[in-house]
């Protein structure tokens, strides 16, 4: 089984991607050729060898012209449905558009989620510029050349100090990063500024399949994406090509298997809003999961079980909101295992428009799909139709 490892010791952005993918192996003209396809005019990809901290690889860099420059100056936007139809139009290979799309759904989901709208009515600020969209595409064009069997990543290096984005100065990691990198080991502080962009963080969220500590493996190439900074630390990301047993005949289970940690707290002094607005909040400082259960406290006294699911790297930011942000004065800590199937997003175009599936596999097999909620829903309400009548149409249409 050939897999291929992202070691992202100092963070990962788009343009390291593509000068990683590169260094390992994929062939630059073919790569620009491919990006052709798209249709867009104004940009420029080239590559070159450089050095951070001793360390050599290849640097991607994408130039745009001055159209395109003042545009972003002036910053013109792209919407969600914009994009989606440039890349489902586009012609380029069908792994590298479901791809592609795949990462920039996952960065309108975690911009929904932080301006609080749906993810039609988003607006890409920096990721709908052109050299981010090159960035983009151009790594879910790579990662199709190479087609590996199976993709991991180590631990996230996410930096530190603050970022100026359309948004403002905020801390790092911004909002969408810390969205995106959720189920995901990272940390932060190595660094004194941003190391993991959102891109970055985006290329993770829809590739990768497991996050592994330690494997045994034979390494096949190893390729090295020079970041734009020069700090006191090597700027690289590492793409570790791998040959590995399958999971059935190394002596692993065909799902994934992580350790986590759960929070419980009991509330009985909280409303239904205070309530609502905790969890969005618990989601924002990185939860994998929160729900809500009716429980009955001392004193016979109705309340509500506040349940949380973390990894060990987000449990301050969370402990930090459940104290801030909730009446409890204390809640249980409890380590879990959670195992969870392989998933694959992808989306479904018919009369009906654009939809998006999700599909989970047991031992490489497809198990069973579910229609986005969100879609079925606006597909139900444009059509005057049942949700159960959506779905069908949307089944229907993907056949």
């Amino acid at each position: 089984m050939r897999t291929l490892h992202f070691d992202c010791f100092a963070g990962i952005s788009g343009d390291m991607t593509l000068g990683a993918l590169v260094d390992l192996g994929i062939d630059p003209e073919a790569l620009r050729q491919e990006l052709g396809k798209l249709g867009l005019a104004g940009w420029q990809l080239h590559f070159h060898r450089d050095q951070r901290g001793g360390i050599s690889g290849t640097h991607g860099v994408v130039e745009i012209g001055p159209q395109e420059q003042h545009e972003r100056h002036h910053e013109e936007h792209r919407s969600w449905k914009d994009i989606r139809q440039l890349i489902a139009c586009s012609r380029i290979p069908e792994g590298a558009r479901k791809r592609a799309l795949a990462i920039f759904t996952r960065i309108a989901e975690a911009e929904a989620r932080v301006h609080g709208c749906t993810v039609d009515e988003v607006s890409f600020h920096e990721v709908g510029a052109l050299d981010s969209i090159i960035d983009i595409v151009g790594a879910a064009i790579g990662l199709d050349m190479l087609k590996p069997d199976w993709i991991t990543c180590g631990e996230i290096e996410l930096g530190g100090g603050r970022v100026t984005c359309a948004h403002g100065t905020l801390p790092v990691p911004a909002p969408a990063t810390l969205i995106l990198v959720q189920g995901l080991p990272v940390k932060t502080g190595g660094f004194k500024v941003e190391m993991t962009t959102p891109t970055g963080a985006a290329i993770l969220a829809a590739s990768v399949n497991e996050a592994v500590q330690e494997r045994r493996f034979t390494e096949i190439r190893t390729g090295y994406g020079i970041g734009t900074r020069k700090l006191d630390k090597p700027n690289v990301l590492r793409l570790s090509l791998r040959e590995e047993a399958p999971p059935q005949a190394a002596g692993r289970p065909p799902w994934k298997s992580e350790d986590l940690v759960l929070i419980e707290a009991n509330i009985d002094d909280m409303s239904g809003e205070a309530l609502g607005f905790l969890m969005e909040r618990l989601f924002e400082a990185g939860a994998l999961d929160v729900s809500y259960s009716p429980c009955v406290m001392k004193k016979s006294r109705p309340g509500t079980l506040v349940s949380v699911l973390s990894s060990p790297a987000k449990l301050d930011a969370l402990r930090r909101t459940l104290f801030h942000g909730s009446a409890t004065i204390g809640f249980r800590e409890t380590l879990v295992r959670r195992l969870s199937l392989e998933r694959e997003e992808a989306l479904v175009e018919g009369a009906f428009g654009q939809a998006r599936r999700k599909t989970v596999f047991f031992e490489g097999k497809p198990l069973r799909s579910k229609i986005e909620y969100e879609d079925r829903a606006r597909i139900a309400r444009e059509q005057g139709i049942s949700l159960e009548a959506a779905e069908g149409l949307i089944r229907e249409g993907s056949e």
